[in-house]
């Protein structure tokens, strides 16, 4: 039998335009992440994206429509209340949540971070409030330092994120300390999405984070999504970035994580080409699959580097450089092979604030025997597990 493939590449943030409800959670209409990082850069060189349709989609400065798209092409409005990486990750393997994931715009209450203190024996904590990462642990390293106290702070998200100087305390302390923070907060019913590993070092004087040893400690999904379905019939379901502390592992055969877009664009090629050592990053060594297989990739520095430090310069560059890789990804793909371009969310580093902005999301479906089409506007980011499901059916 031939293999059957699915690669979903999610480039993290790179909404479309705001949601009709977006006020409700904090944005203006105005939020348009492609487009407004399209305005600030008078344009962006995406060749291959704009050959794939993604310039019909609406008027982007500097990405031209075609009239001879090679993919099919839509915008995905989002069913589920939220505007963070765990809903649009969900929501594109297939679950809907009609209830928000809880936000602490005043920090975490005193019951939450006092069994936080008592069970990981921290001593204490510092922050506790919504901040910047970047701009926090450049305010408390001193502190830090002076304590051995880890920085806890959260955003407009649903994160409980625990940064502290790996040369101070020892990563795997952190990681110790975020596991027992998604108990408590799981245990408790507090309904918070990621705990976040945040890592740091003093590099030429600064604080700097280390984005390779970042982990993400999620809630479980509350039910099984297209991914698990593949999983347990028998399919790989490989997790590049991200995607496996996403899903809390669920659904996920194998896994491998990056320290920047261009790794993880590096390993989905390699997987594409069947160059990646599954074996080292399976969770079951010497175990037999079926030829039906998900390459799920997650890009993570347009939102992380860009988009919540406004930097829409360097915006930019990142999806010029995811750009770069999609014709050998395609070149490589085979005649049942299947690539889908997504994001999960919008976090337009041009408007005001620095947290993620409820948006539509684009979606380009491309294979070598794909009919082109523009298909619309589509409710819902779970008509990609519909096609995923379909597709490896």
């Amino acid at each position: 039998m031939s293999e059957k493939r699915v690669i979903i590449a999610v480039i993290d943030s790179m909404g479309i335009g705001a949601m009709p409800d977006c006020r409700d959670f904090g944005d203006v209409p105005e939020c348009n992440t492609l487009r407004n990082v399209c305005k600030f850069n008078h344009g962006l060189n995406v060749p291959n994206l704009e050959k794939m349709g993604l310039g019909n989609l609406q008027d982007f400065e500097g990405i031209k429509k075609t009239a001879n798209p090679i993919a099919q092409y839509a915008t995905l409005t989002e069913k589920s209340k939220g505007k963070d990486t765990t809903t649009g990750h969900w929501e594109i393997a297939g679950i809907t949540l009609d209830r928000a994931f809880a936000t602490f715009p005043n920090g975490f209450p005193s019951e939450i971070i006092d069994k936080f203190i008592e069970e990981t024996g921290c001593g204490g904590v510092l922050a506790n409030c919504p901040a910047s990462g970047t701009a926090i642990i450049e305010k408390l390293n001193d502190e830090h330092h002076k304590t051995k106290f880890p920085i806890v702070y959260t955003s407009a998200d649903s994160v409980f994120q625990i940064a502290l100087d790996t040369d101070l305390i020892p990563l795997e302390t952190l990681y110790d300390w975020c596991k027992i923070a998604r108990k408590i907060l799981t245990d408790g019913n507090y309904y918070v999405s990621r705990v976040i590993a945040r890592p740091y070092k003093i590099i030429d004087s600064k604080p700097t984070r280390i984005s390779k040893d970042r982990r993400d400690y999620s809630i479980e999904p509350v039910r099984p999504t297209v991914l698990n379905e593949i999983k347990d019939n028998g399919g790989k379901v490989i997790g590049i970035g991200k995607i496996e502390d996403i899903f809390s592992k669920s659904g996920i055969t194998h896994a491998i994580h990056t320290g920047s877009n261009k790794e993880g664009l590096e390993l989905t090629l390699k997987a594409v080409k069947n160059e990646l050592p599954l074996e080292d990053i399976s969770y079951i060594k010497g175990k037999n699959y079926n030829n039906k297989t998900i390459i799920f990739t997650n890009l993570v520095d347009t939102d992380m580097l860009y988009g919540h430090r406004n930097d829409a310069a360097g915006y930019g560059k990142a999806i010029e450089e995811i750009d770069t890789y999609l014709e050998p990804i395609m070149s490589a793909m085979g005649e049942n092979d299947l690539l889908v371009i997504t994001a999960d969310h919008g976090c337009d580093p041009t408007v005001q604030g620095t947290d993620h902005t409820r948006e539509k999301v684009p979606v380009i479906i491309y294979s070598k025997n794909i009919k082109p089409e523009n298909l619309g506007e589509i409710n819902g980011f779970d008509y990609i597990a519909k096609i995923v499901r379909e597709f490896l059916a």
